[in-house]
């Protein structure tokens, strides 16, 4: 852990965690984009695309929109990187998946409680909003980017001290390594067909759904 840089990756994983909702939206929060510039910036771009590309599977359900929840996959990949750069990408994938997926959970919660205070802060001043106060409407605006700041800072320090933490443990046997990644890709083709099952709407739909994973299957029990 010594040798990563703490300080870029800190800046990076709060950055990717502000473009989800409040500034830019740049698309630099989808796990595929955050775990390429973590790669580049730990050293190894190819550990960032292979478990950025893991979490993206994950991350394609999200629709950041109106009252929605979902996790926030931005620092959480930083942090996933981070835990599986420079290690054989076999044993370290399932493991740097997992981290990410529940620092992703985390990161939904915060945003839940980011959104209570905005709702709790415009209560407060909503006898100034009525009045058409335009420094009051900047001074919200400016209040809820700065808690979007420290909670996307605080969810990029916190992954990276899991890292830490978990840097000092034994490093993985194969026999773990290999059930945290079945689990994580059993997990990510759950997510998918969850997803697919939503989105399918109709019954001739979901009957096209239903037959090409039926062949998927099918193709795969023959190979």
């Amino acid at each position: 852990m010594s040798e990563l840089p703490i300080l870029s990756l800190l800046v990076w994983g709060t950055v990717a965690g502000l473009d989800l909702a409040s500034v830019l939206q740049g698309l630099f929060n989808r796990p595929l984009v955050a775990g390429a510039v973590s790669g580049l910036i730990i050293g190894d771009p190819g550990a960032g695309l292979r478990i950025g590309a893991a979490l993206e599977l994950f991350a394609l359900d999200v629709l950041p929109v109106g009252a929605s929840r979902y996790p926030d996959y931005g620092a959480a990949t930083v942090a996933a990187v981070a835990l599986g750069a420079w290690q054989p990408w076999g044993s370290a994938l399932g493991p740097a998946v997992l981290l990410g997926l529940i620092l992703a959970q985390i990161g939904g919660w915060t945003i839940v409680m980011h959104r209570r205070l905005n709702a709790w802060t415009l209560r407060r001043f909503a006898l100034a909003l009525d009045r058409g106060d335009p420094a009051v409407a900047d001074r919200l605006h400016l209040l809820g980017l700065g808690a979007d700041l420290v909670r996307s800072a605080g969810l990029a320090a916190l992954g990276l001290a899991a890292v830490a933490m978990l840097s000092r443990r034994p490093a993985f046997d194969m026999s773990t390594a290999h059930s945290l990644t079945v689990v994580a890709v059993a997990g990510g083709l759950v997510a998918l067909i969850a997803g697919a099952l939503r989105r399918a709407g109709s019954a001739r739909r979901l009957a096209w759904l239903t037959g090409g994973i039926a062949l998927g299957v099918l193709g795969l029990a023959l190979r």
